[in-house]
């Protein structure tokens, strides 16, 4: 009786943990795998299939089209690290402020955009930033007729923002930098702002009465004590970038060229989507997929070294 308890208690784990295992293996593991095979195949459906060894990568190193939107991915990665993370720490430290009254409504209005789908925030995109009537070009114009208007009166001339500016035809990897900025700096800044609230309070004191200036105690003590969090949210934001799909597909779906003005709205995501489920081209778009794997895997594996390498 004793050895058949035992028996039954050493099967008992494997026993719970059989259904998980069962649907990891199924939905996880075998898609990773057939993906791995598809990449070196050329397949049309699945009565179209011809095995290729490394020829889609191949293709993929040689093909101009991957290479832009390669290049408009990591554009729009820079470009959100470099503008979210500095807007996303100044209303963090602003809102940490004790002395700031309704900071808990300041909160909300800044994290709101967060809530909103890129689907919903395209669609703004494309009446906010278009010609002649959109939101930008009329404010924009409106305040440089002002200091035109004003400026006349000394006999200076300033000049005067055109409606008609092109940001959607000309610019459109600043504008969805923009974009993103306005849509992701409060959920950034939610970090930032639980990152601040467990700095050391005995050390900014002690250096200020050191007299250490805001820069240095900012500098020396608040920087080095968030930076395990900044270095979390500058991961989330390359990897949401590398990502990017919904913003720039919505944004250029009715026009004339779906992928942007020159191809400048195509991201590897949305090129990866195209070639494998408008195209059928299954097997380079696993090699795609795979690529922007790599590069994900990569990006995390960066990070980690840096952390360490300053935690020695």
């Amino acid at each position: 009786m004793i050895a058949a308890t035992a028996r039954h208690t050493r099967w008992a784990p494997y026993f719970f943990l059989a259904p998980f295992l069962l649907i990891f293996a199924t939905f996880t593991v075998y898609p990773i795998f057939q993906s791995v095979v598809l990449s070196t195949q050329h397949t049309w459906g699945p009565g179209a299939t011809r095995n290729v060894g490394l020829d889609n990568y191949r293709t993929l190193v040689a093909d101009p089209l991957f290479w832009k939107a390669l290049q408009n991915t990591a554009f729009f990665a820079l470009g959100s690290l470099l503008t979210q993370m500095p807007a996303a720490l100044g209303l963090a430290m602003l809102l940490n402020q004790k002395s700031l009254r309704a900071r808990g409504v300041y909160r909300l209005i800044f994290f709101s955009p967060a809530l909103m789908g890129f689907v919903f925030v395209a669609l703004l995109v494309g009446l906010v930033f278009t010609k002649r009537t959109g939101l930008v070009n009329v404010f924009l114009h409106d305040v440089t007729n002002s200091f035109h208007w004003l400026a006349s009166y000394i006999h200076v001339n300033t000049p005067v923002f055109d409606l008609d500016y092109p940001w959607l035809e000309d610019h459109v990897r600043p504008t969805m930098v923009l974009a993103a900025l306005w849509m992701y700096t409060g959920f950034n800044m939610v970090y930032f702002l639980a990152a601040l609230q467990n700095v050391d309070l005995e050390l900014l004191e002690a250096a200020q009465v050191d007299g250490a200036g805001p820069w240095r105690r900012f500098w020396h003590i608040t920087l080095p004590s968030i930076r395990p969090v900044a270095s979390f949210i500058a991961l989330l934001s390359i990897m949401g970038s590398f990502q990017l799909y919904e913003l720039p597909y919505i944004i250029f779906a009715n026009s004339n060229n779906e992928n942007g003005p020159r191809d400048s709205g195509l991201t590897i995501v949305m090129y990866l989507m195209k070639t494998g489920f408008a195209k059928g081209n299954l097997g380079y778009a696993c090699a795609i997929g795979w690529v922007l794997a790599i590069l994900l895997v990569a990006f995390g594996a960066f990070e980690r070294f840096l952390n360490r390498k300053e935690d020695v």
